[in-house]
Protein backbone atom coordinates (compact mmCIF):
# COMPACT_ATOMS: atom_id res chain seq x y z
CA UNK A 1 0.00 0.00 0.00
CA UNK A 2 1.58 3.01 -1.19
CA UNK A 3 0.98 6.56 1.21
CA UNK A 4 -2.23 7.05 -0.69
CA UNK A 5 -3.64 3.59 0.99
CA UNK A 6 -4.04 1.88 -2.57
CA UNK A 7 -2.03 -1.55 -3.07
CA UNK A 8 1.56 -0.87 -5.56
CA UNK A 9 2.32 -4.68 -6.54
CA UNK A 10 5.93 -4.70 -8.86
CA UNK A 11 6.85 -8.23 -10.24
CA UNK A 12 10.61 -8.42 -9.56
CA UNK A 13 13.62 -10.97 -10.76
CA UNK A 14 15.50 -12.01 -7.54
CA UNK A 15 19.51 -11.63 -7.60
CA UNK A 16 20.07 -13.63 -4.44
CA UNK A 17 24.09 -14.77 -4.92
CA UNK A 18 27.23 -12.49 -5.80
CA UNK A 19 27.33 -13.34 -9.32
CA UNK A 20 23.55 -12.27 -10.30
CA UNK A 21 23.86 -8.93 -8.23
CA UNK A 22 27.18 -8.44 -10.03
CA UNK A 23 25.19 -8.51 -13.49
CA UNK A 24 21.99 -6.90 -12.11
CA UNK A 25 20.13 -5.32 -15.16
CA UNK A 26 23.48 -4.58 -17.12
CA UNK A 27 23.04 -4.23 -20.92
CA UNK A 28 18.87 -4.06 -20.72
CA UNK A 29 18.14 -2.24 -23.56
CA UNK A 30 14.27 -1.87 -21.63
CA UNK A 31 12.58 -2.86 -18.43
CA UNK A 32 8.69 -2.98 -18.22
CA UNK A 33 6.83 -0.20 -16.41
CA UNK A 34 5.78 -2.52 -13.24
CA UNK A 35 9.14 -4.57 -13.05
CA UNK A 36 11.86 -4.36 -11.19
CA UNK A 37 15.18 -6.51 -9.81
CA UNK A 38 15.11 -7.71 -6.21
CA UNK A 39 18.85 -7.63 -4.53
CA UNK A 40 18.69 -10.48 -1.57
CA UNK A 41 22.05 -9.86 0.66
CA UNK A 42 23.36 -12.40 2.76
CA UNK A 43 23.56 -9.57 5.78
CA UNK A 44 22.88 -6.23 6.45
CA UNK A 45 25.19 -3.91 4.88
CA UNK A 46 26.22 -0.62 2.97
CA UNK A 47 26.33 -2.46 -0.33
CA UNK A 48 27.49 -0.05 -3.21
CA UNK A 49 25.03 0.15 -6.80
CA UNK A 50 26.70 1.31 -9.99
CA UNK A 51 25.61 2.11 -13.37
CA UNK A 52 29.08 1.29 -15.50
CA UNK A 53 27.37 -0.58 -18.14
CA UNK A 54 23.66 -0.05 -17.43
CA UNK A 55 21.50 1.47 -20.41
CA UNK A 56 18.13 2.68 -18.95
CA UNK A 57 17.83 4.93 -16.06
CA UNK A 58 16.56 3.74 -12.75
CA UNK A 59 15.28 4.25 -8.84
CA UNK A 60 16.78 1.99 -6.18
CA UNK A 61 15.22 1.92 -3.09
CA UNK A 62 17.26 0.11 0.08
CA UNK A 63 15.33 -1.59 2.45
CA UNK A 64 16.31 -2.80 5.66
CA UNK A 65 16.07 -6.61 7.19
CA UNK A 66 12.05 -5.70 8.89
CA UNK A 67 11.31 -4.66 5.40
CA UNK A 68 11.11 -0.78 5.33
CA UNK A 69 12.69 1.41 2.73
CA UNK A 70 15.12 3.31 4.43
CA UNK A 71 16.38 5.48 1.26
CA UNK A 72 15.09 5.45 -2.42
CA UNK A 73 17.69 7.28 -5.06
CA UNK A 74 17.90 7.74 -8.86
CA UNK A 75 20.74 6.54 -10.75
CA UNK A 76 21.50 7.23 -14.67
CA UNK A 77 22.56 5.46 -17.24
CA UNK A 78 26.67 4.46 -17.83
CA UNK A 79 26.82 6.46 -14.59
CA UNK A 80 30.26 5.04 -11.88
CA UNK A 81 28.44 7.01 -9.07
CA UNK A 82 28.06 4.69 -6.05
CA UNK A 83 25.03 4.78 -4.74
CA UNK A 84 24.08 3.21 -1.30
CA UNK A 85 21.99 4.45 1.63
CA UNK A 86 23.79 5.69 4.91
CA UNK A 87 21.91 2.90 6.96
CA UNK A 88 22.67 -0.88 7.07
CA UNK A 89 20.27 -2.93 4.70
CA UNK A 90 19.31 -6.24 3.25
CA UNK A 91 17.87 -6.03 0.33
CA UNK A 92 17.57 -3.36 -2.36
CA UNK A 93 14.73 -3.17 -5.37
CA UNK A 94 15.67 -1.31 -8.66
CA UNK A 95 13.37 -0.24 -10.82
CA UNK A 96 12.01 2.14 -14.11
CA UNK A 97 13.30 5.58 -12.67
CA UNK A 98 10.78 7.78 -10.98
CA UNK A 99 8.36 4.29 -10.25
CA UNK A 100 8.80 5.00 -6.52
CA UNK A 101 7.42 8.35 -7.04
CA UNK A 102 5.31 7.93 -10.02
CA UNK A 103 3.60 5.13 -7.02
CA UNK A 104 3.75 7.16 -4.15
CA UNK A 105 6.51 4.85 -2.11
CA UNK A 106 8.65 6.93 0.10
CA UNK A 107 11.48 6.28 2.54
CA UNK A 108 9.52 4.78 5.62
CA UNK A 109 7.07 2.30 3.53
CA UNK A 110 6.89 -1.19 4.44
CA UNK A 111 7.76 -3.90 2.24
CA UNK A 112 5.87 -7.35 1.91
CA UNK A 113 7.61 -9.93 -0.54
CA UNK A 114 5.36 -12.48 -1.76
CA UNK A 115 6.88 -15.31 -3.56
CA UNK A 116 4.59 -16.37 -6.69
CA UNK A 117 7.37 -18.62 -8.85
CA UNK A 118 10.45 -20.11 -7.91
CA UNK A 119 12.60 -17.12 -9.45
CA UNK A 120 9.75 -14.14 -9.44
CA UNK A 121 8.81 -12.51 -6.11
CA UNK A 122 6.08 -9.90 -5.93
CA UNK A 123 6.42 -6.76 -3.62
CA UNK A 124 3.88 -4.73 -2.61
CA UNK A 125 4.50 -1.35 0.19
CA UNK A 126 2.60 -0.02 2.68
CA UNK A 127 3.16 3.02 4.98
CA UNK A 128 3.80 2.04 8.65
Amino acid sequence: MNKDGSNVDLLVEVADDAQERAIGLMSRESLPEDQGMLFVFEAEGQHGFWMKDTLIPLSIAFIEGEGKIIDIQDMQPRDETIHKADEPYLYTVEANKGWFARNGIEPRSQVRLARITPSVIQTSTASP
